[in-house]
């Protein structure tokens, strides 16, 4: 499964005229622009003033703004009784899935905004601000010289380091604290702090799954549900069994994970009974079931096979029941599926960038069959509007299939965000170890001139926008079908 970069993507860039904050796009990206002359602030005052500019309020104390008659707690009260309201709407008009996809993809990128905040504090540099949203405050405050809040636009969020580049403009007194002063280290630490954090949510995502919800058997295969059969209770019910029911044997043949050994003997016995030994609540049962031919009476959804030879059915759906595993060794299965998806994620990244695939993706606009076939064989790219309907999928099939596309998305980010260009955080892992090597061979400190990288910053965010338009697109035109049936 891929996700496309408008769903995340640290970076470090300046704009135009060289403004480096840094702060996350309405789908998750995180990036580095540009204002003019160069500044780290929020806006530029008509002296040249580098401090932190106010909302609508025009407060910078860390209350909210809106209005010179707002207070912090009444700010406060209105943005709760605000969430609850959408809450309420959601739930009132059918969209709950939507709301917890939306939630949980916020959350994602707060989280790893949290984690360039986390690292900056620890090699103390100076952050000024961490923000849910964008546009104007509707509640903030301020813990030592840095200022937590939401804003108006839920639409991402970000975290303000000074001092990203050599572009900005910065107040020497603060000079010492910026990024571009720390040592390796702490650069490298704050630049792969925010995969790091994705990385860290997969594990706590898949290590929950294994331990709490399980996944499905390999070894076992259950009755999972029970249908009629010619519009009568099908020869399952009828035999006396149960969704939950593990099927040991069928006709003296062990099953085990095998679930053809069951189906098989069904469609081959039809008025002909076979013997079941199925296992409920930790006992063992014998039940013998007589097959219907299917050819006299249906079963919904059974495709009948060409001829005339009798067809058993017997009006059960199969599958495999979850298992759940203890703590501890569902932390070893956590690290080996983390490194198996992992190498899936760089393999799907890497395939991003080939020229063959950046026209494919056009050709899958114009053609509802190209879209198809990327789907089917997994190089098609989701837009944000396309990972959300497949998360609410997903939130209907289950919350084991929840978590695992959440699971899914966080490590495609994390690797996806570790690319070495800016805009993206691997562009700054890739400056820093420049730097690093440089200032090694000269036996001084060397600072990279970024506007040197500004083509190719350029470029990067060319494409960018065409994988981002292309692949909303795609899935407005030719939406993908519901792949947990």
């Amino acid at each position: 499964m891929t996700v496309p970069a408008e769903a995340e993507a640290g970076d470090g860039t300046a704009g135009p005229g060289g403004r480096t904050d840094h702060t996350a796009g309405p789908g998750g990206r995180t990036d580095h622009t540009a204002g003019p002359g160069g500044r780290t602030d929020h806006t530029a005052g008509p002296g040249g003033r580098t401090d932190h500019t106010a909302g609508p309020g025009g407060r910078t104390d860390g209350t909210a703004g809106g209005g010179s008659g707002t207070t912090p707690r009444r700010a406060l009260l209105e943005l709760v009784v605000g969430v609850a309201a959408i809450v309420a709407l959601a739930v009132a008009t059918g969209h709950l899935d939507l709301l917890v996809v939306v939630a949980s993809l916020v959350l994602m990128v707060m989280v790893h905004e949290l984690g360039h905040l986390l690292a900056a504090k620890h090699e103390h540099m100076k952050v000024t601000e961490y923000f849910l949203g964008f546009g104007p405050r509707l509640w903030s405050f301020r813990r030592g010289e840095t200022e937590y809040g939401v804003k108006a636009l839920p639409l991402g969020g970000y975290v303000k380091i000074p001092g990203m580049t050599n572009l900005e403009e910065v107040d020497p007194a603060d000079e010492p604290r910026t990024y571009r002063q720390q040592p390796f280290h702490a650069r490298l630490l704050v630049a792969v702090a925010g995969s790091a954090m994705h990385f860290l949510m997969a594990f706590v995502l898949l290590w929950s799954l294994f331990t709490f919800v399980g996944t499905p058997s390999a070894t076992q295969v259950a009755i999972e549900g029970t249908a009629s059969v010619g519009g009568q209770p099908g020869p399952a019910a009828r035999a006396g069994l149960r969704a939950g029911d593990v099927v040991v044997s069928v006709d003296g043949t062990r099953v085990g994970g095998n679930a053809s050994v069951l189906t098989t003997a069904v469609h081959d016995h039809a008025g002909s009974p076979i013997h079941l030994v199925v296992e409920r609540g930790g006992v063992r049962r014998a039940v013998t079931v007589v097959p219907d031919n299917g050819r006299t009476a249906a079963e919904a959804g059974v495709a009948l096979p060409p001829g005339t030879r009798p067809f058993g059915v017997i009006g059960v759906s199969i599958g495999a029941p979850l298992e759940t595993v203890a703590p501890l060794p569902a932390v070893g299965r956590s690290v080996t599926s983390i490194g198996t998806l992992t190498a899936a994620s760089v393999s799907g990244v890497t395939s991003l960038f080939s020229p063959s695939a950046i026209g494919q993706r056009f050709q899958q606009v114009a053609s509802a069959k190209a879209a198809a076939k990327a789907a089917a064989n997994g190089t098609r790219v989701e837009s944000i509007v396309g990972a959300v309907n497949t998360a609410a999928q997903a939130f209907h099939a289950g919350v084991g299939d929840l978590i695992a596309f959440l699971v899914a998305v966080n490590l495609f980010i994390g690797v996806f965000n570790l690319f070495p260009m800016l805009p993206l955080d691997g562009g700054h892992v890739a400056i820093a170890v420049y730097e690093r090597v440089r200032s090694f061979r000269r036996r001084t400190a060397y600072h990279a001139d970024v506007a040197k990288l500004m083509p190719l910053t350029w470029l990067m965010l060319a494409f960018l926008g065409v994988l981002f338009a292309t692949s909303l697109a795609n899935d407005l035109l030719h939406p993908l079908p519901n792949p947990f049936g």
